[in-house]
């Protein structure tokens, strides 16, 4: 949701789908062919290590990436395969790459909602969860993956999704960061999958860390990346400001919201658009700033509390 310019997005990612790219010493890239508004121009897969590697984020249910993926370390050994979090963008060709290299896969756990759903909330389709993903380790924050030449330690940060982990690799000062940071735009946060209060915290994590340089699940590296993410948090304050704003105008509903706040948006993104604000709205009626009539959906009208 590229819908503002106080974060210094950078959308120059020229890499082309199925090209292996050496970005750093141990790191290698390749892009998926799945571009859309919501993952730019692919989804990144990782490769860590040389001669025995891991693989990062295997990316959707893609015959052709999995094919490229294992080109891409051909007379070498997929030892390990990390998972960030179960969209379907992400982790569905795990099952495809793990059963070709036998590798031992590794993410915080299966699929689940940030919060229970309420009653009267409908599933959403679009959520693009990955049910059907089960790790063969659960991984706990601070815990850590070691191969050959590489040790990564997986950092909780959650709000994306509830199982969302950053794999950092300390001695170079790297951070695969997932879907939690990106360069390209702002991420989206849809409750029930994901929350703004969770999302916020993680944010917070990143900035207490040591790691400078991120490499995304989609679009660009980010160097400086803890300053970056200061821009995050300064812009997720500023929407929260721009909600208030309008409620103090009298009370609304979200599409009324979105309307006000995210001027010129891609009209493709604007039901995201509602559930980044519904994320907000959600955080505030649980801080007692927001009300509302029952609980904070989709569909509900806002008002500020006490008025």
């Amino acid at each position: 949701m590229a819908d503002s310019d106080d974060v210094p997005f950078n959308r120059n990612f020229p890499l082309k789908p199925g090209i292996v790219e050496q970005v750093r010493p141990g790191v290698r890239r390749l892009l998926c062919d799945n571009p859309s508004p919501f993952t730019f121009t692919g989804t990144v897969s990782y490769i860590v290590g040389q001669g025995k590697v891991a693989i990062i984020d295997p990316g959707p249910d893609s015959e052709a990436h999995a094919a490229a993926l294992l080109d891409a370390v051909r007379g070498e050994t997929v030892t390990h395969i990390l998972v960030t979090h179960t969209h379907r963008d992400h982790s569905p060709n795990t099952a495809r790459i793990k059963a070709l290299t036998g590798a031992t896969v590794y993410a915080e756990g299966p699929h689940r909602a940030s919060r229970p759903r309420f009653e009267s909330e409908k599933h959403s389709p679009e959520s693009g969860a990955d049910r059907d993903f089960m790790p063969d380790v659960a991984l706990r924050h601070g815990e850590v993956v070691e191969g050959q030449g590489w040790k990564l330690e997986a950092v909780a940060t959650p709000g994306h999704t509830a199982n969302h982990l950053a794999f950092a690799w300390p001695e170079r000062k790297i951070n695969f960061v997932g879907d939690h940071v990106m360069g390209w735009s702002t991420s989206i946060v849809a409750p029930p999958d994901g929350s703004m209060i969770d999302y916020m915290a993680s944010l917070e994590r990143l900035t207490a860390r040591s790691e400078d340089l991120y490499f995304s699940g989609h679009g660009p590296e980010i160097a400086e990346g803890p300053r970056y993410v200061r821009f995050l948090i300064h812009h997720r304050q500023a929407r929260e400001a721009s909600i208030l704003h309008r409620l103090a105008k009298g009370e609304a509903d979200i599409p009324t919201m979105v309307r006000a706040i995210y001027i010129g948006i891609d009209p493709r993104l604007l039901n995201a658009a509602g559930y980044s604000v519904l994320a907000h709205l959600e955080d505030l009626v649980g801080r007692g700033i927001v009300a509302t009539d029952g609980d904070p959906v989709i569909g509900g009208t806002y008002r500020l509390a006490g008025s």
